[in-house]
């Protein structure tokens, strides 16, 4: 059986178990190149392939692999630019290992559920619920509102009106309320739109003269929820139509939530009538978080993404982070997206290139210096790292180069070589070189183990960041 041969048996394997869309986007141009020993090397067209198969089918492919071949106990990426040429031989057409059926199957998309009641249709954000809200001193009232109105619609609490910035969870208290009353009340019908939707709706309802139409299919639901009612400013027609459907509801004890960017009595060119309507039953705002519950929405981030991150750095996120949930979130997401196509570690240093990318502001940052953002990391050989890392475990540099296999010496020498790997880009090979000759699979099964424990060795992933920290990273 030749390379390609095998690669063909290895794909039709990983078809059965991997979403066609991932399979058709991340396997197409890929080869098997060699067998070297006990490990199969893959080529893949680019980097980020590299990293992605590498970090997420890595496990997978070996499984597949070892079906065809059981003496394989690793697989190695490397990148073959040449292998993105559609005339490469080395490569399999998809369509060889696709059965016609994955061919013409749509997959449903998972962040959202759709449900029917008997007027109209919602479409919530999943993953918007009450119970993964973060709560604290800031918004313990907001929530402890909205949990009220889910448990009793209608009763009290209505309508209920929430305001506050931009960014600060305003939506997913809103989606989660509505999520549930469906899951407590399923005959309930529900109605969630935002302001400016409902406007587009009644500037269509009259260029078709079909206002009734709108007006009865709005009139007849059990909960209306409302996004940004500010963008109703100036918009008379519309403000007329909600007007009279607000009462129409409230009359009828049938539940009304509203958010809005400012209170009520601050919503200019919204008319009087109306801000009065709104204050008639809760008014909450929203603050922003202070640091215990911005720490809590990061570790709370951290677990939804299975990432391990040092908790200095977590911390010097939350201290740094002084506007939004949402500006807080996705420093988080850009950390662990570097962390998993680069396979590397966040540190203050690498996050604080990134806040300053994402969150700019003329406020120094706190726990790091522009000067040491900006410096290159102190390490400039695989000696410098294994002089640092020996040090800080207390042994002797010639023990961690040599072929003493005591538990106490393989980890520091293991974390050498995943340091050297990450820090100083040098190959298997090479890296091999400097551990007394060891050869390419011993280095790519060292780097991989410890990839492998950051995801569940607290010390370990605190050992990296001060390795890391006296590296200057």
């Amino acid at each position: 059986m030749d390379n390609k041969e095998l690669w063909q048996q290895i794909l039709l394997k990983l078809n059965g178990i991997v979403r066609h869309d991932q399979f058709i986007t991340w396997f197409a141009d890929t080869a098997v190149l060699r067998i070297d020993e006990e490990t199969l090397v893959v080529g893949v067209p680019t980097q980020f392939a590299h990293s992605w198969l590498e970090k997420n089918y890595g496990t997978a492919i070996l499984e597949c692999a070892q079906e065809v071949v059981p003496q394989l106990t690793q697989v190695s990426f490397v990148v073959d630019a040449g292998l993105a040429n559609k005339d490469d031989s080395r490569t399999i057409s998809l369509d060889e290992v696709t059965p016609s059926s994955k061919k013409i199957r749509k997959l449903p998309k998972k962040q959202e559920i759709k449900v029917t009641g008997d007027t109209t249709s919602v479409i919530f954000n999943s993953k918007y619920t009450l119970n993964n809200f973060i709560v604290g001193k800031h918004n313990r009232l907001v929530h402890a509102a909205c949990m009220a109105v889910a448990s009793n619609p209608g009763a009290q609490w209505n309508p209920l009106f929430i305001y506050g910035g931009v960014g600060l969870g305003k939506t997913h208290l809103l989606q989660g309320t509505g999520r549930a009353i469906l899951r407590n009340f399923r005959d309930k019908a529900i109605v969630y739109f935002t302001a400016e939707r409902f406007l587009n709706e009644v500037v269509d309802a009259i260029k078709k003269y079909n206002a009734q139409d709108f007006k009865s299919r709005y009139r007849s639901v059990d909960c209306l929820i409302v996004d940004d009612i500010q963008l109703l400013a100036d918009k008379d027609r519309t403000q007329e139509e909600f007007f009279h459907l607000f009462n129409e509801l409230y009359n009828a004890n049938k539940q009304i939530i509203i958010s809005s960017d400012r209170p009520p009595k601050e919503l200019a060119g919204i008319e009087e009538r109306l801000k009065s309507r709104f204050e008639m039953g809760m008014v909450a705002e929203v603050h922003f978080p202070d640091y215990e519950t911005r720490l809590a929405i990061l570790q709370n981030k951290c677990a939804q993404h299975e990432a391990l991150i040092a908790p200095e750095v977590l911390d010097f996120i939350a201290s740094n982070v002084h506007h939004s949930i949402r500006e807080l979130e996705g420093v988080l997401t850009q950390a662990v997206a570097q962390m998993n196509l680069t396979s590397t570690t966040p540190t203050i240093r690498s996050v604080g290139t990134l806040l300053k990318r994402l969150v700019p502001t003329s406020q120094p940052l706190i726990g790091v210096t522009d000067e040491q953002i900006a410096a290159q990391p102190s390490v400039r050989s695989a000696d410098d790292i294994i002089s640092i890392v020996a040090d800080y475990y207390r042994l002797p540099s010639d023990h961690i180069k040599g072929g003493l296999r005591k538990r106490e010496i393989m980890i520091p020498r293991q974390i050498c070589m995943f340091l050297i790997y990450e820090i100083l880009g040098h190959s298997y090979d090479t890296i091999g070189d400097y551990f007394s000759g060891r050869n390419h699979t011993t280095v790519l099964h060292s780097c991989n183990k410890i990839k492998q424990r950051l995801n569940k060795d607290k010390k370990l992933l605190q050992d990296l960041h001060a390795l890391k920290k006296e590296m200057g990273m």
